[in-house]
């Protein structure tokens, strides 16, 4: 009986929640200043150290 229930109003409530902001806006051209800055090296690969 709790999973009849539950279920459709999860659904109610997932679907209720869709555009409830308003229509979807495309971003900008220009670009936004965030203040933020990220920088370094990355190295990806296999290596083997022989040693005697």
């Amino acid at each position: 009986m709790t999973r009849t229930i539950l279920l459709p109003l999860t659904l109610v409530a997932l679907l209720s929640a869709c555009g409830v902001d308003g229509e979807p806006v495309p971003p900008s051209e220009a670009r936004q200043q965030t203040g933020l800055s990220v920088s370094g090296t990355v190295e990806v690969g296999v290596s083997r150290r022989i040693q005697r």
